[in-house]
């Protein structure tokens, strides 16, 4: 798994850290772990080197959004922090700053009725897809949109966690290893119920919400992303001009389109969003408001009615400046 000087100790740590981790967590960690080994292959070939200049550099060699810079360097920080217990001497760096300035992609009401059109529609061509895709494929995909679930907690729905009769749905588990109850609509509870009447699992607590054909396991969250991507692509949903932290429209944008108009409507039934936003913020399942607040940058093109009572809101509780954690 690890091939540096530090292999052995990498294992050792990841095997602790990973009784801890969901398994999104997980893959994440092991590919920033695998990532600093590989960087101390190549340079290091003996222990005691793990200096102020050699660590340094290795955070100016990261790339991508500064977000991103800044998580691989915390799991490498508690990495080093480790090692230093373990008698290592390694210096642990300061966590780079972030610069928020991520744009999602909102889904017009036209780009979202053809979305769900397409999904009702897909005809299975290729044998190697798994069968049960064409069933479960619209269903996932009203679920992110009608609940602003993410996909990946969505997929590992058990049906012991789905109580159909009071609408709710239990998420366990999840980003942050994070629990949350998660009331659906009427409508979709409805949708959920014909949905586990054709497939068979109707009335039964055992198994996945949405299952593969082929193991034993969940259907997996790429054949879903990659259905998604074919019903855009089909329908010429795309980005014009895409900035460098604008999200082009892809399958988790369903949960900012849910977050948007969960505070558009909010606005229109005279709420204050101060009232609002904690709930919601509970309801997604973040960790705290400033993430939240993602979730309120929308295009004011699109949306230029909601824009300015949501950036208002903002700029007295999240001050637009760097920040470190």
């Amino acid at each position: 798994m690890f091939k540096s000087i530090y292999s052995d100790i990498l294992s050792q740590y990841y095997c602790l850290r990973s009784e801890s981790l969901s398994d999104s967590a997980r893959k994440h960690e092991l590919c920033y772990l695998k990532r600093f080994d590989a960087y101390v292959y190549d340079r290091l070939s003996s222990n005691g080197s793990l200096s102020e200049t050699f660590i340094s550099g290795w955070v100016r060699s990261l790339s991508g959004k500064s977000s991103s810079v800044e998580n691989e360097v915390i799991v490498i920080r508690q990495f080093l922090s480790y090692l230093s217990l373990c008698g290592e001497h390694a210096f642990i760096p300061p966590v780079p700053k972030v610069h928020e300035d991520y744009i999602p992609y909102i889904f017009s009401d036209t780009e979202l009725e053809e979305i769900f059109t397409s999904a009702d529609n897909v005809i299975q061509k290729d044998f190697k897809t798994d069968p049960y895709l064409v069933i479960e494929f619209p269903v996932v995909i009203r679920l992110l949109y009608s609940c602003g679930l993410r996909i990946g907690e969505t997929l590992r729905i058990d049906m012991e966690d789905v109580d159909l009769e009071n609408g709710i749905l239990r998420l366990l588990n999840t980003k942050g290893n994070k629990h949350r109850i998660v009331p659906m609509s009427s409508a979709m509870t409805d949708i959920l119920t014909l949905y586990c009447m054709a497939m068979g699992i109707y009335g039964t607590n055992t198994g996945w919400l949405f299952p593969s054909f082929k193991s034993d396991d969940h259907i997996s969250d790429r054949a879903i992303k990659r259905r998604f991507e074919m019903v855009l692509k089909n329908n010429g949903i795309h980005l014009e001009n895409r900035k460098k932290y604008e999200r082009g429209p892809c399958l988790h944008c369903m949960r900012h389109v849910f977050a948007f108009k969960s505070f558009a409507q909010a606005e229109r039934c005279g709420r204050h969003l101060d009232d609002t936003i904690p709930f919601l913020s509970i309801y997604l399942g973040h960790e705290s408001i400033n993430e939240t607040s993602k979730y309120l940058k929308f295009s004011n093109e699109l949306y230029p009615e909601a824009i300015e009572a949501f950036g208002s809101y903002m700029r007295g509780l999240v001050p637009e400046v760097d920040y470190e954690t």
